[in-house]
């Protein structure tokens, strides 16, 4: 499994109910996506950040979803560049079935 940490940093605080609203908008496309366990939108105010974590049951997938038209996207989006980060995840708990 592969982790990504996706994060937009702005100079000013982002704007919790657009966030929201993007989170609801950009949703669907994400239900059901293979190779994709989960995706989480986050928010810090304090930090000026919004940051978008997923995980991935494949490397390769992972990876090659975070192309230059969907970084040109989500800047669009977002207002501002992300920045993408890579980790392995080397242990994973799910109590959502619980």
């Amino acid at each position: 499994m592969i982790g990504v940490l996706v994060t937009f940093t702005q100079t000013e605080k982002f704007d919790r109910s657009a966030l929201t609203k993007i989170a609801g908008e950009l949703r669907g496309p994400f239900e059901g996506m293979a190779g994709l366990r989960f995706k989480s939108f986050m928010l810090d105010e304090e930090g000026g950040q919004a940051r978008n974590f997923y995980v991935w049951d494949d490397e390769e997938k992972g990876r090659s979803f975070f192309s230059k038209e969907i970084v040109d996207k989500v800047t669009e989006i977002y207002g501002v560049p992300p920045t993408v980060e890579y980790f392995d995840v080397v242990g994973f708990v799910d109590n959502s079935g619980s």
